[in-house]
C-alpha cells in the first residue's frame, strides 16, 4: 500500500534525490524508492533513445545503466556506427540524425580539426571505410549527455549509473516495480506504469516473467529456410571485447604476456563450414562466400588494398591540426577477437560461467594485441609491431579494453508479431512474391514505427556455426514486434524485440536500435496520454493512426522509397 501511495503522489523518492546526471546523491540516505512514469532499464543506444522520447513527450523517466557511460554500442562497447548506404539522406529518425550531426559539431568545436576537415559537411573523424561516421567513444558520450541534459536539469530524467537490475515485482500480466543495485548505495525500488527493457541481453525479461527466446529457433517454428532443423538456445552470435590502439614506430609498448596467450595463439576454430586455420592470423573466411581470404594489416599505411588499420579507425590524424595526434587511433573489432567459445546466457549458463567467459573474451582480445605486437607477420617479412600502443584512455575499461563487451544477440520477446526472414530477406521475398530482385520489397507492415536497413549479418556462433551473411531489403519495424504477447506494461527497447535468430542480424545495429528504443519511449508516453494500453494502440485503427502521426511529427520515417537490396 505504501508503494502505491508513493506512486500516486508522483514523488521522485522518499528522501532520495539524484542531482545532475545521476552522479551525486543528496537527502536522506535511507530513501530506497523512486517513482516515475517510465522506467528504462539499460542505458545503451536504445535506452537513451527511449528516455529521450518519453521525456520529450513530457513524461518523468528513470534510466539505468550498468557502467558509468550511457550509450552502449556507441560508448561503453566502443563500436562506432554501422549504418546503411543512405544514412546521410534518409533512413533514420530525426533525433538520430541530430546525434550524428552533434558528433560532427563536437569535433568542429573541440577537436582542433584542420580547416579542410572542419569545412567538410560530412566529416568522418576517423575516415574509416566501415562507416560514414567513425568517432571516439567519448565524443558520442558527450553528445548523448548534451541531448539528455535539458531533461535532467528540468528534473524530468534521473540517470542511475553503475546500476544493475536485481528483480521484478509482478502482478499477473503487469510489472509493478523493479529492484536495482546502485553501486555503493545498495538496492533501490523503481516503480512506474511502464517499463522498457533496453538492456544488452534482455535482462528484465526473465525476471519479469516475460515469455522470450534466445538462440536459434527451428525451421518449423519460423518457416525460415536458413533456420536449423532443431531449435538451439545456445546457438548465439559471438561477442567481442573491443579495444583501441595507436602506433608509435620506434617505441616499445608491448603489453605483458596474457595468461591465456598460448591457448589463443594456437587456437583453431572448429566451425561448420570450416575456418581456414588459426584464429590469430591474417586469413579468415569471407563472411558471404565463406572462402578463405587474406586480410591486410599495416599501421604504417604503406600496404596496398584493404587494411584493417583503417577499417574502424576512430581518429585519422591527418584531419587534425599538425602535431595534435602522434598517430591514428584504430578500434579493434575484427574476426580475430570475436569470442564464440561459449554463450553468455541460456539454459545451464550460470553467472559464474558468464563471468568466466567474459574474462576469457578479454584474454582473447589481449592475446590478439600481444600477437600483433610480437608475432604477427608484417608485409616487409618481419614479425610484430612493438609500437602498437593500447589506448586505455580512449575506452576506459577493464585491462585497457572497452568498458563492456559488444553483444550482438539478446534474449528476444515472444512478440505479438515476429519478423522472419521471409519478411525482409531478399531471396526469401523473391520466392514468396514471385518478383524480380529489382522489384521485390520488404513486407509493408501497416503498423510500422520506423525503418532500418542492414544485411542479415550473423557472426560465428557458440554452437559452431560459421558466418551467415545474406542480402536483405530496406525494411519497416512493426509495432507488434515491440509488444510481448502477454505482459501489458513491458516494451522491447533494443535488440530484444520480436525478431528471430536470423533477422536479429539486420536489426541489431545502431540506427535501428535507436529507432526501436525511441519508438518504445514514444509508445509508453502516448499510452499514458490516452489512458490506453500499448496493445490497444496497435489493435484500434484510430489509435494506431494517431500514434503513427505523432511519430511522423517527431521526425520518424515510417516507410522507404524504392531502393536496391543490400
Amino acid at each position: 500500500m505504501q508503494r502505491r501511495q508513493f506512486l500516486r503522489r508522483g514523488a521522485w523518492g522518499a528522501g532520495l534525490i539524484l542531482m545532475g546526471a545521476g552522479r551525486a546523491w543528496s537527502g536522506a540516505e535511507t530513501g530506497r524508492e523512486l517513482a516515475a512514469e517510465v522506467v528504462v532499464v539499460g542505458g545503451g543506444v536504445g535506452g537513451c533513445a527511449a528516455a529521450l522520447a518519453a521525456c520529450r513527450a513530457g513524461r518523468r523517466v528513470v534510466l539505468t545503466e550498468e557502467t558509468d557511460w550511457i550509450g552502449g554500442q556507441l560508448t561503453s562497447q566502443a563500436v562506432p556506427p554501422d549504418e546503411h548506404p543512405w544514412i546521410e539522406e534518409f533512413g533514420c529518425t530525426r533525433s538520430y540524425r541530430r546525434f550524428r550531426e552533434g558528433v560532427r559539431e563536437h569535433y568542429r568545436e573541440h577537436g582542433r580539426l584542420s580547416a579542410a576537415a572542419r569545412a567538410n559537411p560530412r566529416l568522418n573523424p576517423g575516415n574509416a571505410w566501415v562507416s560514414r561516421l567513425c568517432h571516439e567513444p567519448r565524443a558520442a558520450l558527450a553528445v548523448l549527455e548534451q541531448m539528455l541534459a535539458p531533461y535532467v536539469s528540468a528534473r524530468r530524467l534521473v540517470i542511475l549509473r553503475n546500476t544493475r537490475i536485481l528483480s521484478a515485482d509482478t502482478d499477473n500480466d503487469r510489472v509493478r516495480a523493479v529492484t536495482v543495485a546502485v553501486a555503493g548505495r545498495g538496492p533501490v525500488v523503481l516503480e512506474a506504469p511502464y517499463f522498457i527493457d533496453a538492456t544488452e541481453l534482455g535482462d528484465l525479461l526473465p525476471l519479469a516473467g516475460v515469455e522470450h527466446v534466445i538462440g536459434a529457433e527451428s525451421r518449423t517454428e519460423t518457416g525460415e529456410e536458413r533456420a536449423p532443423e532443431r531449435a538451439d538456445p545456445l546457438d548465439q552470435q559471438a561477442v567481442t571485447w573491443c579495444f583501441a590502439i595507436d602506433h608509435l614506430p620506434g617505441e616499445d609498448h608491448t603489453i605483458g604476456r596474457p595468461e591465456r596467450y598460448e591457448f589463443w595463439r594456437d587456437y583453431k576454430p572448429s566451425l561448420e563450414p570450416a575456418w581456414p586455420g588459426r584464429l590469430l592470423a591474417w586469413e579468415c573466411p569471407d563472411p558471404v562466400t565463406l572462402k578463405q581470404r587474406q586480410i591486410g594489416f599495416d599501421p604504417t599505411g604503406k600496404g596496398a588494398g584493404a587494411n584493417l588499420w583503417t577499417y574502424r579507425r576512430l581518429v585519422d590524424a591527418a584531419q587534425f591540426e599538425p602535431g595534435l595526434h602522434r598517430s591514428d587511433v584504430c578500434l579493434v573489432n575484427w574476426p580475430q577477437n570475436d569470442y564464440w567459445v561459449g554463450p553468455l546466457i541460456g539454459p545451464g549458463v550460470s553467472p559464474a560461467q558468464q563471468e568466466a567467459r567474459l574474462a576469457d573474451a578479454r584474454q582473447l582480445s589481449l592475446s590478439l594485441l600481444y600477437w600483433m605486437q610480437t608475432e604477427a607477420p608484417r608485409p616487409d617479412g618481419g614479425t610484430g609491431w612493438r609500437g602498437l600502443r593500447l589506448r586505455d584512455d580512449v575506452t576506459d575499461g577493464p585491462e585497457g579494453l572497452a568498458k563492456a563487451v559488444y553483444v550482438r544477440e539478446s534474449r528476444r520477446i515472444q512478440a505479438e508479431f515476429t519478423v522472419c526472414e521471409q519478411h525482409v530477406g531478399t531471396e526469401a521475398r523473391m520466392k514468396l512474391t514471385g518478383r524480380s530482385r529489382a522489384e521485390v520489397t520488404a513486407e509493408p507492415f501497416p503498423d510500422s514505427v520506423g525503418v532500418g536497413a542492414y544485411r542479415i549479418d550473423l557472426h560465428p556462433s557458440t554452437a559452431g556455426r560459421n558466418y551467415i551473411d545474406v542480402s536483405s531489403l530496406p525494411f519497416r519495424i512493426p509495432l507488434g514486434a515491440l509488444l510481448p504477447r502477454r505482459v501489458e506494461n513491458v516494451l522491447a527497447g533494443a535488440k530484444n524485440l520480436g525478431v528471430t535468430h536470423l533477422t536479429n542480424g539486420c536489426h541489431r545495429l545502431h540506427p535501428v536500435e535507436w529507432n526501436i528504443g525511441e519508438a518504445a519511449g514514444s509508445l509508453a508516453a502516448f499510452a499514458l496520454s490516452r489512458g490506453e494500453s500499448p496493445r490497444a494502440v496497435r489493435a484500434r485503427p484510430e489509435l494506431l493512426s494517431a500514434f503513427r502521426q505523432r511519430l511522423r511529427d517527431d521526425g520518424f520515417e515510417l516507410e522507404w522509397p524504392q531502393l536496391r537490396p543490400l
